[in-house]
């Protein structure tokens, strides 16, 4: 486009010249040559440089909710834009991507409510907020319909995760505590065989593994969501890396965050089954399957998280998440927000 325009302007330059001097004579030619060459550098000056290419190892989990937006910015092309190239590894949790970033072998990753408190530990550093979740459930069994029943129950959840925050959050709604229970901490994965074999009473668990207790286990009720509690907390999903990586990357981040902030844009209301395409893709699963799980957040445009962050929205978010680890013993710190949420790239990526 940049070289058809610059050809106009020099057909448009040399008839202006004819024009004036019918046929003109050697000194107007050698003028407008030098105009038209002053025109293509001022052209070529206003061309912003380009950004230096960079591939980054990205850590997700198997779900609509972690996907949603870095699947779209691949295929729309905004991670192209910024001269990114992006090597998904999944996991199962998000400690465990803490872990495997400490290793160096992850660049930046996603992580759901549970792992926050270790960015609040100063373990990570949160670039980016992804959405408000509802994807967390606990889930009774035969005979289990409210949190009081499961007094003395096998209660099975993921210690430092979501899964652990939604039992805690249920069992004090119902003036009960860990110790009223027998919690069976156990790996993700392996929760929705032990609801299914009938190994555990209960389970604490996020999408899609809540969703497939409820379809498969006879008689399973859902007995608290997030959404139970969203009048006093709030379940957030984030972008993370480590504190290191934080300051020596500061514009890899930024670029990052614009290409999944567009992603957002495109389908925080719109494009959801084509999504769910990309990420049944992506998990070797069915779209149907993955499709269900559309309903398990709050999905934000890139613009909202953008305009929260300049406006202490999106830190307000934050402060709340981090009262409520600290009032349930979660942890013990209490730093500013700022101490560990990047604000100013939510804010800088906003800006297209």
């Amino acid at each position: 486009m940049k070289r058809k325009f610059l050809s106009l302007l020099m057909v448009a330059t040399m008839a202006a010249g004819m024009l004036v001097g019918c046929g003109g004579s050697s000194d107007q030619a050698a003028d407008t040559a030098k105009d038209t060459k002053t025109t293509e550098a001022a052209a070529e000056d206003t061309e912003a440089p380009a950004a230096d290419a960079v591939t980054l190892n990205v850590a997700y989990m198997p779900n609509y909710g972690s996907l949603w937006s870095i699947e779209n910015a691949i295929e729309q092309g905004y991670f192209e834009e910024e001269g990114i190239t992006v090597n998904l590894t999944e996991f199962q949790d998000g400690p465990t991507i803490i872990a495997a970033m400490e290793s160096g072998s992850i660049d930046v990753g996603y992580i759901g409510q549970g792992a926050h408190t270790l960015c609040i530990k100063g373990q990570a550093t949160i670039f980016a907020l992804s959405h408000i979740s509802n994807g967390d459930a606990l889930i009774g069994g035969e005979g289990i319909t409210k949190v009081e029943d499961l007094k003395g129950k096998k209660v099975a959840y993921s210690s430092g995760t979501s899964s652990q925050d939604i039992l805690v959050n249920s069992l004090e709604s119902a003036g009960m505590t860990m110790d009223d229970i027998e919690a069976v901490d156990m790996d993700a994965s392996a929760i929705v065989t032990a609801m299914l074999s009938g190994g555990v009473d209960a389970a604490a668990t996020w999408s899609p593994n809540s969703l497939k207790i409820l379809e498969e286990v006879p008689n399973a009720t859902k007995l608290t969501d997030n959404l139970t509690f969203s009048d006093k907390t709030v379940s957030l999903a984030s972008w993370i890396c480590m504190p290191d990586y934080a300051k020596e990357n500061k514009d890899v981040l930024v670029r990052f965050t614009r290409a999944l902030f567009k992603a957002m844009d495109y389908a925080a209301t719109e494009h959801q089954e084509e999504t769910a395409a990309l990420v049944a893709k992506q998990i070797a699963s069915d779209q149907e399957t993955v499709y269900e799980q559309h309903g398990d957040a709050e999905w934000l445009t890139g613009k909202q998280v953008s305009e929260g962050a300049a406006d202490g929205t999106v830190e307000g978010y934050y402060e709340l998440q981090k009262q409520n680890f600290i009032d349930a013993g979660a942890v013990e710190v209490d730093p500013p927000v700022s101490d560990y949420v990047l604000l100013d790239v939510m804010k800088e990526a906003g800006e297209y």
